[in-house]
């Protein structure tokens, strides 16, 4: 306990040299969605956890005609103190082949990178969806799940998204604006 309280009150001087240390640590390699040099990942992991922050890592993968196939990364997010959040997003999955082997497959639907934020009185769904247009967003919720569907022949995305509490669909509100979809759901 001690630990997390004395993590909350780090100098400001403490944070800066952490925030530093997170920019020296940017060329984390990703080949094939595998991670290369998982010390260097640790690493990176603590760094964002001590400085509060994001770190994002994307790659493509490109067919012989030089159109892009596959895209995949992550994002670490952690505020100050708080333990890191890893999120992966793309469109290439793991595929279990039974017998304990798996295969790597590029599907034609990408997951996108979401954040839900638990307000007062409300629930906040942050989702980037770059390349779609407003019009062909679709919403479901089922139980405590919120279904997000978007895309046309070119670019498609969906994400299922747990939510920490019971809303009103009904009563939601949406904002789409460069890509980005805000969805404001009020809490029952």
């Amino acid at each position: 306990m001690a630990k997390n309280i004395k993590k909350k009150f780090k100098p400001k001087e403490e944070k800066d040299i952490a925030k530093e240390e997170l920019k020296s640590l940017e060329d984390l390699p990703l080949v094939g969605g595998l991670f290369k040099g998982l010390g260097k990942f640790v690493e990176l992991v603590e760094k964002v956890e001590e400085a509060g922050g994001e770190i994002k890592r994307k790659g493509e993968i490109k067919g012989d005609d030089g159109e892009i196939k596959g895209i995949y990364g992550f994002s670490i997010k952690s505020g100050i103190g708080d333990r890191p959040r890893v999120q992966t997003f793309g469109n290439i999955r793991p595929i279990e082949k039974g017998a304990g082997k798996r295969e790597i497959k590029i599907t034609e639907t990408r997951e996108p990178i979401v954040d839900v934020f638990d307000e007062k009185d409300h629930i906040l769904v942050v989702a980037e969806l770059p390349g779609v247009l407003e019009e062909s967003i679709k919403l479901d919720f089922k139980g405590d799940i919120l279904i997000l569907e978007a895309g046309d022949e070119k670019r498609k995305y969906s994400k299922e998204i747990l939510l920490p509490t019971k809303v009103d669909f009904e009563q939601k509100e949406t904002n789409f604006k460069n890509g980005i979809l805000e969805i404001k759901l009020k809490k029952i």
